[in-house]
């Protein structure tokens, strides 16, 4: 089912749709989907796994209906929703990026929504999920339960949404609890569920998000807890087809939350359910993207109040033991300050040594903020060179070298090097981090030793090589806890490396990612690798920095300011 109001199919839309089917050909859907978008130039996200697609583009009007028509051939999408809504194009530049709707993120992953960032001892089978009900059924049994105070059976509303979404809008109906378990991701949901499950046991548990696929997961999860559970219903569709059926918002009080770049979607009902952090001035706009300066979730914060202070704590680290009000800026390089606490891992053939040359002029305007730790890789490479002639003389270069070191090897390249010089066997190869997948283990035992001697780290720094490395090391964030601890990751022309690691989930990691742009001259990692790379991070709390200037790391404005607003975040 489409939304069919605009008959105009130059205007710009947003599609939405998801579904849970076992997929035979990853690879094959993934090459479709790749084509399609491409030759529709749709933009957007597109997450596959094994056992079903979401989808979140957007384009104009008929190109998504031509996508659509392409889509709904395949029998796999037999009886799927797609939802599909008329819009203005994205203006605002960076809520377009960090939605990312600048441009196409293609990605296979193992689950389609993490309903646990740690391995549950019962998961669910989505075969076993919640009665799906229409918007006009769900409406339905809440004007009865609203208009009727004593049933056989309660019903209870449970909102699968995160605390940031919950803020704007929810439901609201008289006689009917509505249970906010105010959670900062979507994975920390089966924990509430558990703590709270006897709020849930033995009642009709009305479920609803906002498009419906987070339903599927958290009903399967409560069915799966057994006897006095089996009563869930879930809303098909969710928030946006029922607004779609109630255009006056029916019994969804304010706006609905969306994942692209129109933040947030409400109905011909103007109340606003919202309020300001700071003041508590009804608000309901994110369009600012303010975010908490400890676990980055999004906070409301009204015009006036942004304009006092660009450093807030939402509600939730408030409550869980942190401070009130935010500590004092100290000003940038007053005595006692203090500074972020960084290890700095090199790119391919390089060291310590030359790395904090390479990084000199960035260490010297964040000298106030940051110290850098330098380290050398754990795999020593061999001395090369390329041919080079003077008549019938071939040489190497005529000077002493330090040792250069490797976090990945080329499973192939020679394990034994030689103190010796030796000659490149092929000229440079740009698509040699390729081929560079060996050696993980070694390497992550090695960081361990090393931060058991030398003390945690308040963040991980990684270029080229090295930043893959810290990706992957983000990746295993928590596996890795009381081993290697830190808050975050800068990764410079950084790029993904394909290891188990990486596979599992997005990675839950606050993250600066720094890369030469599509015309930015990096001959040494491509610009599509670096930006694969960002994807693998969760969405929204990673920033991104985009220059012209190749494999390096750009030091003056904007740059050097980005990075220093990133930092300042953790002071």
């Amino acid at each position: 089912m489409t939304d069919n109001n605009s008959t105009n199919d130059d205007t710009y839309g947003v599609l939405l749709y998801y579904k849970y089917a076992k997929i035979p050909n990853l690879d094959g859907l993934y090459t479709t989907y790749n084509s399609n978008c491409t030759s529709l130039s749709l933009l957007g996200r597109v997450r596959l796994a094994p056992h079903g697609v979401n989808v979140t583009i957007g384009g104009k009007l008929s190109s998504l209906n031509e996508h659509i028509t392409l889509m709904s051939k395949n029998p796999l999408f037999e009886g799927t929703d797609f939802k599909l809504a008329t819009c203005n194009e994205p203006v605002n530049d960076k809520i377009a990026e960090e939605c990312g709707f600048t441009s196409l993120s293609i990605r296979v992953v193992k689950e389609l929504v993490t309903l646990s960032s740690h391995p549950l001892l019962k998961p669910p089978e989505i075969s076993n999920v919640g009665q799906h009900l229409s918007a006009t059924e769900f409406h339905s049994l809440l004007q009865n339960a609203f208009e009727t105070s004593k049933t056989s059976k309660k019903y209870v509303l449970l909102d699968a949404r995160n605390l940031y979404e919950t803020r704007i809008g929810k439901f609201n109906v008289p006689n009917v609890e509505t249970l906010d378990p105010e959670t900062r991701q979507y994975s920390d949901l089966p924990s509430w569920i558990d703590n709270h499950s006897e709020k849930l046991r033995n009642n009709n548990i009305l479920m609803y998000c906002t498009g419906g696929i987070r339903c599927e997961m958290a009903s399967a999860y409560i069915k799966s807890k057994g006897p006095g559970f089996e009563n869930v219903f879930q809303l098909y569709g969710g928030i946006q087809r029922y607004m779609e059926q109630f255009p006056d918002g029916g019994f969804f009080k304010g706006k609905n939350f969306v994942f692209d770049h129109r933040v947030s979607v409400g109905s011909s009902d103007a109340n606003v359910v919202g309020n300001c952090l700071i003041c508590n001035f009804p608000f309901d706009d994110y369009s600012s993207r303010s975010r908490c300066r400890y676990c980055r979730m999004l906070v409301l914060v009204c015009h006036v109040c942004r304009g006092k202070s660009s450093v807030y704590i939402c509600e939730l680290c408030q409550k869980y033991g942190k401070p009130d009000e935010p500590e004092p800026k100290s000003e940038a390089g007053s005595k006692g300050s203090k500074k972020l606490r960084i290890l700095c891992l090199h790119g391919f053939r390089q060291n310590a040594s030359s790395f904090k040359g390479r990084t000199a002029s960035l260490a010297k305007k964040l000298k106030n903020m940051v110290e850098f730790v330098y380290i050398d890789a754990p795999h020593q490479l061999q001395f090369i060179y390329q041919n080079q002639e003077i008549g019938e003389t071939k040489f190497p270069p005529n000077k002493v070298c330090n040792r250069k070191f490797a976090w990945f090897i080329d499973p192939d390249a020679d394990k034994n090097p030689s103190l010796n010089w030796e000659i490149a066997q092929t000229p440079f190869d740009s698509l040699q981090y390729q081929k560079q997948t060996s050696g993980y283990e070694k390497s992550v035992t090695y960081l361990k030793e090393f931060v058991a001697k030398n003390g945690a780290f308040d963040g991980i720094f990684g270029f080229s090589q090295g930043a893959a490395m810290a990706a992957c090391v983000a990746a295993q964030k928590l596996s890795l806890k009381g081993e290697i601890d830190f808050r975050f990751v800068i990764l410079c022309s950084g790029f993904r490396v394909n290891l188990a690691e990486n596979e599992k989930s997005v990675i839950n990691c606050p993250s600066l990612h720094i890369y030469g742009s599509d015309h930015g001259k990096d001959t040494q990692i491509a610009f599509d690798a670096s930006r694969q790379l960002v994807s693998l991070f969760e969405e929204g709390s990673s920033v991104t920095i985009e220059h012209d200037y190749g494999h390096i790391i750009p030091t003056r404005s904007p740059y050097i300011d980005t990075i220093k607003d990133f930092l300042q975040r953790f002071l």
